[in-house]
This record gives structure tokens, C-alpha cells and sequence, in this order.
């Protein structure tokens, strides 16, 4: 992949074993690979800011050896970062729940957030936000870690191909649960992602563009890295976030347009049994953005094509991405 180009996620790549299959050279001997989809790209890591080939954190930082930190997924549209102020109050959230102390203030976070757009001169793309607890022992007491890190690095990223924004997603239940609000409540965006790790496995290997997450009750949670909307008879419906779902920002921003489209929103359990029976489907997430489903474990969605509430709800977020915003350049 060309650093220049954006890189999309989950997305995996199969390559079959051939006869003349060559043995992977050592790790020293590979050259070092390139994520962020940015030329030259420029980290920011505590203060101050690396070439991506110098970012480095320690193998003794807990957000590695634990998962023990928080992180936030921020989009950037036409030169202005949306949503900023939700999602710093989403990740100030989570870090008071894991009793997490952030290392600055929220003004603070957000000029280092915009300096690290400037650096990378986007005017669109992805920022990924990271909290860690710092570096301590092997030891799990967090108390043994004296000083947080912030980590942002800034992505030219697209989470699904624009095709399946106009023909819609495939999705197949999987048989990972999504993980209980009384043991680890998914309110916290932690760095702890394994069950939606596992999940996505899942859908991988049914083919499928993405996995749906049941609760401990048999109800729909969410998908792997998106909330989940049907509508039926025109009414919108989305599981609430005791169910197991995330407080999504995007899931605020699919409300308000609803409401300002004059449909009736409901948050209410809901089954695989609603999904199958939807009118329509989709899905909203800061990386996914919006984006509809088709077909959930083999059966078509209404006529198996993209409905037309969600199609007017995808126009009117992408309007509103494009004209609001914290600005980034003066």
C-alpha cells in the first residue's frame, strides 16, 4: 500500500499458500510497515511529535500489556473536526469511570488534537485518541503506573469500501456475546477491544461485512464497531445502551436527524427477529459513519436494498459533516 493512499479497515487480505511460497524474513529483516495512510506522517505522543517509524511507547505501558487505557475515534471533514466536544466528554467519561487521571485539560487536549491535523495537513480524515495508564510493572496494579500517556495519531482511513455505502452491508449474528455492563461495561471505549476482536473474527470467516453482537438475553447490543437501527413502518428503533451498546456519537447524530426529518425514534430491545422483519437497516460509528444493511444471516432486509429513510438520513449526515465542525486552520 502507498502511504499516500487511504488506508481501509477491515478489509482482510487472503493470500493462499503457493509451491513457491517464500519463507517470511525475520522480523529485522522486514521493512517497517506503514499505517496511518499519511506520507510522512507525524505522531504526537506526551507533548511531542514523532515520525511514525519513531512513535514508540514502552513494552512496560499498560495500555499494552493490560489494555488498561481509553481511547476516542474522531472524524475531520472539510477542515473541522466533528463533534469534537462529545467526544472529549465521552472520553473524560470513560476515564472517570476507570479511574484514569488525563494528564491535561480538555483545552488543552483539543489544541494538541488540531496541531496533530495541522502537522499531518488533512482537511479529511480519521483521528484516533488514545489515554493509557503509562507505564508501570508486570505487576496488574495500576497503582504501580505514576503517569499517563496521550497518543494521537491521525489516519486518512475509509472502514468499508463506497460501494457498500450504495448496495448495502451483509451482517451474520456470531456467537461471541457482547460483554455484560455489570463486568466490562461497554460505555467505557477502552483499549480493551478483544470480544469485538473476536466477533469481526467471526464475520470474516462467514464472509460476512460485519458481525451482530447479542447480550447475555439473546437481545441486539450493536455490531462489532457500529450501533444498529431498524425502521419499521417509519419508525426508527436502536437498542439502548443498557442493552450492551456503546453511547455512540454517531447514534446522537442518527436521533437528531430523525427528529428534524419529522420520524419517530425509539430506544427499545430488540431481536434478530426485528432485524430480519426490518423495512430497513443500518448502522452509524464514527469510522463507519452511515451506513446501510441488506441481508443478516442470509435473509434479505425489505426488498434487499438500501431504504429510502436511511438513504435521507445518510444525505443529511453528510451535509451536516461537511458545514459543522471545530474549525482546524485559522
Amino acid at each position: 500500500m502507498k502511504t499516500t493512499d487511504a488506508a481501509v479497515l477491515d478489509e482482510p487480505k487472503i493470500h493462499e499458500p503457493t509451491a513457491d511460497a517464500v519463507v517470511e524474513p525475520a522480523i529485522e529483516g522486514r521493512p517497517t510497515p506503514t499505517a496511518v495512510g499519511v506520507k510522512d506522517a507525524k505522531i504526537y505522543i506526551d507533548g511531542k511529535f514523532y515520525s511514525e517509524a519513531d512513535a514508540k511507547i514502552s513494552v512496560f505501558d499498560h495500555g499494552l500489556l493490560y489494555g488498561d487505557g481509553i481511547f476516542e475515534g474522531i472524524r475531520f471533514y472539510n477542515g473541522r473536526v466533528f463533534r469534537l466536544g462529545e467526544h472529549l466528554d465521552r472520553l473524560w467519561d470513560s476515564a472517570r469511570s476507570i479511574c484514569l487521571e488525563i494528564p491535561m485539560t480538555k483545552e488543552e487536549m483539543t489544541e494538541a488534537l488540531l496541531e496533530a491535523i495541522r502537522q499531518n495537513h488533512l482537511r479529511d480524515g480519521y483521528v484516533r485518541l488514545l489515554v493509557t495508564r503509562g507505564i508501570g510493572n508486570l505487576g496488574l496494579n495500576p497503582m504501580q503506573c505514576k503517569w499517563p500517556s496521550v497518543i494521537i495519531i491521525v489516519a486518512a482511513i475509509t472502514l468499508y469500501r463506497e460501494n457498500l455505502y450504495r448496495k448495502g452491508l451483509t451482517i451474520v449474528t456470531c456467537a461471541t456475546r457482547r460483554c455484560s455492563p455489570a463486568a466490562l461495561n461497554p460505555a467505557v471505549k477502552s483499549l480493551n477491544y478483544l470480544n469485538n476482536v473476536m466477533a469481526r473474527l467471526e464475520a470474516n470467516l462467514a464472509d460476512a461485512d460485519e458481525a451482530l453482537m447479542l447480550n447475555d438475553a439473546g437481545n441486539v447490543a450493536e455490531c462489532t464497531a457500529d450501533n444498529v437501527f431498524v425502521v419499521k413502518r417509519g419508525q426508527i428503533i436502536t437498542p439502548p445502551v443498557t442493552s450492551g451498546a456503546l453511547r455512540g456519537i454517531t447514534r446522537s447524530v442518527a436521533f437528531e436527524i430523525a427528529t428534524e426529518l419529522g420520524f419517530k425514534t425509539l430506544e427499545a430491545d430488540i431481536t434478530r427477529h426485528d432485524i430480519y422483519t426490518a423495512d430497513e437497516c443500518f448502522l452509524t460509528g464514527t469510522a463507519a459513519e452511515i451506513i446501510p444493511v441488506v441481508k443478516a444471516d442470509g435473509r434479505l432486509i425489505g426488498n434487499g436494498k438500501p431504504g429510502p429513510i436511511t438513504a435521507r438520513i445518510i444525505a443529511r449526515f453528510r451535509e451536516m459533516t461537511r458545514e459543522t465542525g471545530t474549525p482546524i486552520f485559522a
